[in-house]
């Protein structure tokens, strides 16, 4: 050998590269043993971070040894220089055998990692869904309303929240299946016939409960039933101090899961014993917050819930899950415009990084951050990720399927997307919005035969739903059937004027041109508005100038125009910059006779939602909108064709009846279009 060997022969004559090998396939070993088992014996995380990082910085001193000292017959010996005259047979004979000795340890070591790398795969790999499915026989369970017992009636939100930290704790434990709280909520307390109410929820195991607060004592009285027989398989009372009450719901949880023998991993440990705060104030406040994000009958209810949120997280800065809460109650208000600014999005991060900085285990902290992404930032790649994490925390929450569904949707990956949202009616079978969102995605590719097929299976669930019956009747006007609409919107009561029954109920008298009724239904509705609802004020004035422009009442229409105008240019000065509003504004400024500034703004609108498959088509069918009122006649008869191709794209019934496109009506190129059949998007897509 030469005297003066290159630095890699060095290095191979002094073992580095062999020890190295095997300081990495051990070190990988070690690493999985610790985050695979360790979960199993409650070892902290804190523990088995340190253990990894201990094994990540060990790597190079392992090579800083491994230069300077050699594993001999004689012990651990500092490694010599090479000598000028090369090395002697005795040197060469010890350095091979430690060669040998490496090669075999190596060697060992490689066979254990491909042993642990085919078992993972096969004997550690998750169940099939259906084997899935057969362990979790039996294990099914629905948490039924917790009856108030306190004497103040007003405490019943306290008894709901404790309902609901339950069923939270329930949801978390991957070998039960758990139904959401929104089908049980129209369940009384204590229902008679218990198989008929599990066999209608599709579970074999009830929860009942009930909850008395007297001043600053909560008795909670819990008992688990096997519904088929009737079995009591478990019951227990709670006598709890307010300052001492934290952490009960898990105590509940984990007996629920002993008594159905589903068996938890070490995380679904933690999340159990895990209390949520230790301020009763505090605690007090994010119930109070719970019960009004969980009714959700109108926005309001956000407003208040925020409020309570905010409240328990002042009292308690530490409390994760308020946290989480509040960052999902801002995101949904901050996507439908209210609080739309820069400062709204970066309180809106606060929330969320603050979740996740305090709790990065907690499945609401991540569902949150997803929320952040889609409804604040519209970055979907990243709210999918942290979606997806939330449901390997919350492995029974119908909300993440939803959430990932609409996000899968807002991509353009039209039948995941229905794939989700049919999960989550197995998680949650009636909760209207899921079967609601369903019907819209499959009515937005057009195949309106099997969305009302899903409308009516919703019905025969929960007939008295407004929602649904409000969705058939858009389904009718999608498809241009505005008897069939009209008779839905016959049979709802007087009463009803929602959000949702305003906008379908102006459509409805828009399309049949009865502008007079429209008029007197919009200034009801304006002559008081919510204070809170000032982001949907533009659009109401400017359906009402629509409807006086083409009743004839140009003045009428002219006033109303402005209005809408100013009012969107004033949500704009504080921030507001979405393409509802702007696309508003463009259709506003077209009223007005205002071209170019509408043109700019329809452009501007397109634009902000360019990313977005779900609401761009929405944004783009009302550039030719736009377009139609200002006199862009062949761009217009350009586009329509693929509207009404694109999913969630202009419909025929708009195209049939809208007064938008009275322009257009004689022209040879707009009949071959109304004589067109409707474009269904094939599966698959």
């Amino acid at each position: 050998m030469s005297a003066n060997p290159s630095f890699f022969a060095e290095l191979q004559r002094r073992h580095v590269y062999k020890v190295g090998a095997a300081y990495a396939v051990a070190g990988w070993l070690l690493v999985q043993v610790v985050t695979q088992v360790f979960p199993i014996f409650h070892v902290s995380e804190l523990a088995q971070r340190i253990i990894v990082l201990i094994v990540i910085t060990g790597f190079p001193v392992a090579l800083v040894l491994a230069w300077l000292f050699d594993l001999t017959p004689q012990g651990i010996v500092r490694t010599g220089r090479l000598p000028a005259s090369g090395e002697t047979p005795a040197a060469v004979r010890e350095r091979r055998g430690a060669d040998h000795r490496l090669n075999y340890a190596l060697g060992a070591l490689l066979l254990l990692a491909l042993a642990y790398f085919a078992a993972e795969r096969t004997l550690l790999k998750p169940a099939h869904p259906a084997a899935a499915a057969d362990a979790a026989a039996g294990k099914s369970i629905a948490v039924l309303p917790f009856e108030n017992l306190s004497d103040d009636k007003s405490n019943a939100y306290f008894a709901q929240g404790i309902q609901d930290e339950i069923l939270t704790r329930l949801s978390k434990v991957g070998a039960l299946r758990v139904i959401s709280r929104t089908s049980t909520a129209s369940i009384g307390s204590r229902p008679e016939n218990l198989s008929e109410i599990a066999r209608r929820l599709g579970v074999d195991n009830l929860l009942e409960g009930s909850v008395q607060k007297a001043g600053d004592v909560v008795r909670i009285n819990v008992q688990l039933i096997r519904a088929a027989t009737d079995d009591h398989l478990w019951a227990e009372t709670y006598d709890r101090k307010l300052d001492n009450i934290f952490g009960v719901e898990g105590e509940v949880a984990q007996a629920i899961a002993d008594a159905l023998d589903a068996q938890l991993t070490g995380a679904e440990h933690r999340a159990m014993d895990q209390a949520p705060t230790r301020n009763a104030q505090a605690y007090d406040a994010y119930l109070r917050g719970l019960a009004n994000e969980l009714r959700f009958s109108s926005d309001q209810d956000y407003f208040e819930a925020r409020r309570y949120f905010e409240q328990a997280v002042q009292l308690d800065p530490q409390f994760a899950l308020a946290w989480a809460h509040l960052s999902m109650v801002k995101s949904y208000l901050y996507l439908n415009g209210f609080a739309h600014t820069a400062q709204g999005l970066a309180e809106l991060r606060e929330s969320a990084d603050t979740a996740m900085r305090l709790q990065p285990e907690l499945g609401e902290a991540w569902l949150a951050r997803g929320y952040y992404f889609y409804r604040g930032l519209a970055d979907f790649g990243a709210a999918l990720t942290a979606f997806e994490q939330a449901s390997k925390r919350l492995p029974n929450s119908a909300e993440v399927s939803a959430a990932i569904a609409y996000v899968q949707r807002r991509q353009g990956q039209w039948d995941a997307a229905l794939a989700r949202l049919r999960e989550a009616t197995q998680r949650d079978p009636r909760n209207v919005s899921y079967w609601i969102g369903i019907a819209e995605t499959e009515g937005a590719l057009r195949r309106y035969a099997d969305a009302q097929a899903l409308l009516d299976r919703a019905l025969a669930l929960s007939p008295e739903s407004i929602g649904l019956r409000a969705q058939r009747a858009e389904l009718y006007q999608k498809q241009g059937n505005l008897d069939a609409a009209q008779a839905i919107f016959d049979a709802m009561p007087p009463s009803i004027e929602s959000a949702d029954h305003v906008q379908l109920s102006a459509t409805q008298l828009f399309y049949r041109h009865d502008y007079g009724r429209l008029t007197a239904l919009l200034h009801r509705v304006l002559e008081k508005p919510d204070p809170n609802l000032s982001s949907q004020l533009p659009g109401l004035y400017s359906m009402l100038g629509a409807a006086e422009l083409f009743g004839g009442n140009r003045a009428a229409a002219q006033a109303a125009f402005a209005i809408s105008k100013a009012r969107a240019l004033e949500l704009r000065s504080s921030g507001v910059d979405t393409s509802d509003l702007s696309c508003n504004l463009g259709l506003t400024e077209a009223g007005l006779g205002e071209r170019e500034a509408a043109l700019e703004e329809a452009r501007h609108c397109v634009q902000l939602s360019s990313g977005d498959q779900w609401q761009s088509a929405a944004d783009r069918t009302a550039q030719a909108m736009i377009e139609a009122l200002v006199g862009e006649r062949d761009t217009v008869l350009t586009a329509l064709p693929q509207l009404l191709a694109l999913p969630n794209g202009l419909s025929a019934g708009d195209l049939r009846f809208s007064p938008v496109w009275d322009a257009l009506r004689g022209d040879p190129r707009f009949a071959a279009l109304l004589a067109a059949p409707a474009q269904t998007v094939p599966a698959g897509r």
